[in-house]
């Protein structure tokens, strides 16, 4: 017992950063939110069950286009496919003795940030840890999207324009550093960017629903990078 408190707490101080970085980016998401038509009920509790920044930015625009069920569904599993992995990564630090509830709770409150913390801690992983993590960073991410959501109302148009584009900072942020040392995967990111763009602007093309034209390229640039340039393994020499 004494082992499980000490990872709890473990966890929790670990996750004030995130929880942080968190409540900055839901913030954005709440303003989103509100203008999408949300009430801060309802943002809230899209943000308290999702926990999914890309899934949650995603709907909202697939909400506004009033897309259907199915559409919503394939576009939210598309775009988190990425957690199956880090789930199953996970799951092999956890003591093959761990009970399956515990799986399904590590399962649920994972994000790439919190699966980052987790995977580089050495040896076994203890759930709690996990637990303290969520414990601090969900509260952030719901706490933002709440304050967001609110401040829609009060704050002037200018700064709320502004703020509204902090999800796309984040993202470049994310993109840009390891773009600069892979020339490959700059090339796919460009690719990507030209993608959408044709995908916007040719008449064709830009009669597809915002949720199947994600599906789409997800699925066809994530294909085409992996079917050309597979990442091998190097053999263990020994």
């Amino acid at each position: 017992m004494n082992s499980n408190i000490t990872n709890w707490k473990n966890g929790f101080r670990d996750g004030i950063p995130i929880c942080l970085g968190y409540f900055a980016v839901s913030f954005t998401f709440g303003i989103l939110a509100k203008g999408a038509g949300l009430t801060p009920f309802q943002a809230v509790l899209m943000s308290a069950t999702n926990f999914t920044s890309a899934g949650q930015f995603a709907a909202l625009g697939l909400i506004g286009a009033s897309a259907t069920y199915v559409e919503m569904s394939i576009t939210q599993l598309v775009i988190n496919m990425r957690y199956f992995l880090m789930s199953c990564a996970l799951s092999q630090k956890l003591d093959s003795r761990a009970a399956f509830l515990h799986r399904f709770l590590v399962a649920f409150g994972n994000s790439d940030e919190i699966f980052g913390l987790s995977v580089c801690k050495e040896g076994k992983l203890n759930p709690f840890y996990n637990y303290g993590l969520f414990s601090i960073a969900m509260p952030g991410w719901a706490l933002g999207t709440l304050c967001g959501t609110v401040s829609g109302s009060l704050l002037p148009e200018r700064i709320i324009s502004a703020l509204s584009i902090a999800l796309y900072a984040m993202f470049i942020a994310v993109i840009i550093p390891p773009a600069k040392g892979n020339k490959l995967l700059l090339g796919i990111i460009l690719l990507s960017m030209i993608s959408s763009l044709l995908f916007t602007q040719v008449s064709i093309l830009n009669q597809i629903t915002p949720g199947f034209k994600i599906i789409i390229l997800t699925v066809l640039i994530a294909g085409i990078a992996a079917f050309l340039f597979p990442v091998r393994e190097v053999a263990d020499e020994r």
